[in-house]
């Protein structure tokens, strides 16, 4: 059973204006954390990973776009997402593999930064498959338990799942045995505690979001009979 607030019939002309927008968004946020995160950085007493500040945005559009279109909308969009970083990161592997031109210097520049290893390819892919099926799936669940109230605590609870889900598998699939437990603790500390910093400070702004899309778009899908497989079409 679909659960609207507004009328089923919509102007067809502007029905789901916004969906395709918010996805390139999302996805151009995906692409570029895994491009800033070859670099780890510090900031005041946090370590982390470069794409660590902008990658929490993904969670917010993730968040707006289950809110608003459910489950089913927002799973395609994360199966967007995971093919186009699989195939940036092959990509990225394949030109660093190939020989450079003999009047260009820069292969070792480039293969230290962009020449990603299969390990981090993995790494990455897996803990955003789980990362964010997971954040979505509590949403879900949550706008269904609470009938559509508190968003901030809902928000909240499945960024704190989905992030932590992430930063965990991401973390030790990439960096173990690699990175010293000095160093692979507070980049895991500092990752999960800035990516749930941002959501809670952007709350305000995925309230406005989410207000305006449902009010735009007419739509405010709760997901009472929805199949939460991530591999259902």
């Amino acid at each position: 059973m679909q659960n609207r607030n507004y009328p089923a019939k919509r102007d067809p002309g502007t029905r789901d204006k916004y969906f395709d927008i918010i996805m390139a968004l999302f996805v151009a946020v995906l692409l570029i954390s895994n491009i800033a995160s070859t670099k780890i950085l510090t900031f005041w007493k946090f370590t982390f990973d470069g794409g660590t500040l902008l990658f929490p945005l993904s969670y917010i559009f993730g968040d707006i776009l289950t809110e608003v279109y459910g489950y089913r909308k927002s799973r395609r969009v994360i199966w967007v997402g995971f093919f186009c970083a699989g195939l940036m990161s092959l990509v990225l592997m394949l030109v660093t593999a190939l020989p450079a031109a003999k009047d260009w210097p820069f292969q070792e520049s480039f293969q230290n930064i962009l020449g990603l290893t299969p390990r981090i390819v993995l790494a990455s892919l897996i803990a955003y498959f789980a990362g964010e099926f997971s954040n979505s799936y509590l949403l879900a669940k949550l706008k269904v338990k609470t009938k559509g109230k508190f968003l901030w605590f809902r928000t909240i609870s499945s960024t704190l799942l989905g992030e932590g889900i992430d930063t965990v598998l991401f973390v030790f699939i990439a960096f173990w045995g690699i990175l010293p437990m000095t160093l692979l603790i507070p980049i895991l500390v500092s990752n999960y505690i800035f990516k749930c910093g941002v959501e809670i400070l952007f709350t305000p702004v995925t309230y406005k979001a989410v207000k305006f899309l449902k009010e735009k778009e007419e739509e405010d899908y709760y997901d009472y009979d929805t199949n939460f497989n991530p591999f259902s079409s």
